[in-house]
């Protein structure tokens, strides 16, 4: 079976090369993301592998499935970057892929230590020898209470973390399920107890036309003055414009990103001789309460290997189920 994996990082060379063996398929990989220029290479393939740096629209799905491609995998959890109904509608099966949550949690509860103490400014000053506490006062999270926003895999393990440091937690689903298995560890409430009550709100829900921007100026206006919010999700969760407003004004007391809206050909991209056109990232950026990571939560050895396996195990699946 012969498949064609796009946007191959250097980290994943080692995984693709031992999986592919085990599974016995023929995988041909490439740095680059799939375009109209490169899409002959999937001629007389089963299936591709993606990442998510190109999107997989009907223009795209349309070639692939002249070509015979059967199966679209990305070796990501979401898929907003493919047209998963036209996909389907073609005939063609699409599949994400999974890994433990521990590493995007851990993650996150560093992004909430880092902004509750000031490590960003803290760091700044000691880089020209300045080891003055001035202006770096922080808050502890025990004693606060945090609203975590998504109680999927991730969102529980963010919820299992913080019930050791003595704070109140808070969960919202959107599908307004309750998880009984969580519910000693949090009390489930509705959006709007979230954004009214919360001192740290934490982001851990999928992309979909109803959660974008899900955090806006009106939602910004419910929640506490000096809030602390972290998204480690998707970039579109937030409206950039209100977040920027938010730091402004201060209504917002910390932010943490690890994504955000605008990052496709600047995150995972040496870009230092470059100019940045990113006007909002460069603002947000200089702010000493904000700090941007560059999507790296999920970044660990144990998830880059089980995102590859996840992917390529799903070509074997299909093919067997078939």
């Amino acid at each position: 079976m012969k498949i064609i994996a796009f946007d191959v990082r250097f980290d994943e060379l080692v995984h693709f090369d031992k999986i592919k063996k085990s599974l016995g398929l023929e995988v041909v990989s490439t740095e680059d993301p799939i375009t109209k220029e490169n899409i002959h290479l999937t001629e007389g393939a089963y299936g591709i592998s993606i990442l998510a740096y190109a999107q997989i629209d009907k223009e795209i799905i349309d070639m692939l499935r002249k070509n015979g491609v059967e199966h679209i995998s990305t070796r990501t959890v979401g898929v907003n970057h493919i047209d998963v109904a036209y996909a389907e509608q073609k005939g063609m099966l699409v599949t994400n892929s999974s890994y433990k949550p521990d590493g995007v949690a851990e993650f996150t509860l560093m992004m909430m230590l880092l902004s509750l103490r000031k490590y960003k400014a803290a760091m700044f000053r000691g880089n020209v020898n300045d080891y003055s506490l001035i202006g770096l006062d922080g808050k502890e999270i025990k004693g606060s209470t945090v609203g975590v926003m998504g109680t999927g895999s991730i969102g529980a393990a963010v919820i299992r973390l913080l019930s050791g440091f003595g704070c109140k937690i808070l969960a919202y689903s959107p599908t307004g399920k309750v998880k009984p298995e969580l519910e000693p560890y949090a009390e489930f409430v509705d959006l709007d107890t979230i954004l009214k009550k919360s001192d740290i709100i934490t982001l851990h829900i999928p992309l979909t036309k109803g959660t974008k921007y899900i955090i806006n100026k009106e939602a910004l206006d419910k929640m506490k003055q000096g809030v602390t919010l972290v998204n480690c999700s998707r970039g579109e969760l937030m409206e950039i414009d209100a977040m920027i407003e938010g730091i402004e004004t201060k209504k917002i007391g910390a932010l943490a990103l690890d994504v955000f809206e605008d990052e496709a050909g600047i995150y995972h991209q040496d870009r230092r001789t470059d100019i940045i056109a990113n006007r909002n990232m460069a603002y947000l950026r200089q702010f000493p309460n904000v700090v941007m990571t560059q999507h790296m939560a999920f970044f660990t050895d144990n998830s880059i290997e089980s995102m590859v396996k996840c992917s390529l195990e799903s070509f074997v699946k299909a093919s067997n189920a078939g």
